[in-house]
C-alpha cells in the first residue's frame, strides 16, 4: 500500500513538473532596429515580472523584418518603425487591424561626427563640395530611409544629393557610419543619436510629411498568442512606456 502511495505522489509530482513547463511561454518579437536598446530593457523587466515567460529578440529594418516573417519566420510579435509596412503586413493577412497599437513617436535628424568640422546649418548645405558622402537606410526597406528621401524631395534636394548617399541596411549602421567617420553625415532617428552623444552630434531635426509612429501587432498565426499580447499590453502599459521615454521616445 505504501508503494503504491509512494508512486502516486511521484506521479503526481511529475505532472505538475510537465504542467508547469507547459504553461512557460516563450515569444519572439521582431522590431525595428531603432528599437533595440529600448526593448532589451523592456524584455528584461518583462521577464522579471514574468519568471514563466522567455522573450526572445530579432532586430532589423521594418521591411526585412515584414520579409521574414511573410516567409513563415516564427514570429509572435511585430513592432514596425513606420505604418507603411505594417500596412503591408495587415494586407498580406500577417496581422489583423484590430490587433495593432500604435505605441512610440519618434523623429528624424541629421547628424555628423563629433569632431567634423563642417558647418550645417540647413539642409541645402548638403550640397558644398566637402560633403562627398551621405548614409541613408535604403528607402525600399528602411523607413527612416524613406522619411530621409520624401524630406529631400519635399526640399527638392534629392535629385542633387542622390549621388552622395550611402545606402545603408538598417539606421543603426548609419548611425555607426557616422560615429566611425567613414561619411560625413548622415539621417537617423533622434532616439539613435542620443544613445551615441559623444561620438556624433545632431546639426538638425528635419520636419517629415507624416508623424513618425510605431505600430505593434501580434502575428495573426503566432503559436503563442496569450504570450504575445501580455507581451504587448506590458509595451503599453507604464512600466514599458517609462522605458521607451528613457531612450527618448515620445508617447504615441
Amino acid at each position: 500500500m505504501q508503494t503504491k502511495t509512494l508512486k502516486r505522489l511521484m506521479l503526481a509530482t511529475l505532472l505538475v513538473g510537465v504542467s508547469n513547463l507547459a504553461c512557460a511561454a516563450e515569444i519572439t518579437v521582431s522590431a525595428a532596429a531603432s528599437l533595440t536598446n529600448a526593448f532589451k530593457e523592456i524584455a528584461q523587466n518583462y521577464q522579471a515580472q514574468y519568471p514563466d515567460a522567455k522573450v526572445s529578440l530579432n532586430f532589423a529594418a521594418s521591411g526585412a523584418l515584414l520579409q521574414q516573417i511573410a516567409k513563415g519566420a516564427p514570429v509572435d510579435v511585430f513592432a514596425s518603425a513606420d505604418q507603411e509596412t505594417m500596412d503591408a503586413a495587415e494586407k498580406q493577412g500577417l496581422v489583423m487591424a484590430s490587433d495593432r497599437h500604435d505605441f512610440v513617436r519618434n523623429a528624424l535628424v541629421l547628424i555628423e561626427p563629433a569632431d567634423s568640422k563642417i558647418a550645417i546649418k540647413r539642409l541645402d548645405d548638403l550640397n558644398q563640395a566637402n560633403i562627398k558622402r551621405i548614409a541613408i537606410g535604403n528607402p525600399a526597406s528602411v523607413p527612416v530611409g524613406r522619411y530621409t528621401m520624401q524630406a529631400l524631395e519635399t526640399a527638392k534636394l534629392w535629385p542633387a544629393l542622390e549621388s552622395k548617399t550611402i545606402s545603408t541596411q538598417n539606421v543603426r549602421q548609419s548611425l555607426d557610419y557616422v560615429a566611425r567617420n567613414e561619411v560625413d553625415a548622415g539621417f537617423v532617428y533622434a532616439t539613435d543619436a542620443a544613445i551615441m552623444k559623444d561620438k556624433v552630434k545632431v546639426v538638425l531635426e528635419i520636419p517629415t510629411a507624416t508623424v513618425i509612429s510605431y505600430p505593434v501587432a501580434r502575428i495573426k498565426n503566432s503559436a503563442n498568442a496569450e504570450e504575445a499580447k501580455r507581451f504587448i499590453n506590458y509595451l503599453l502599459s507604464a512600466p514599458g512606456q517609462t522605458v521607451l521615454t528613457k531612450y527618448g521616445f515620445k508617447k504615441g
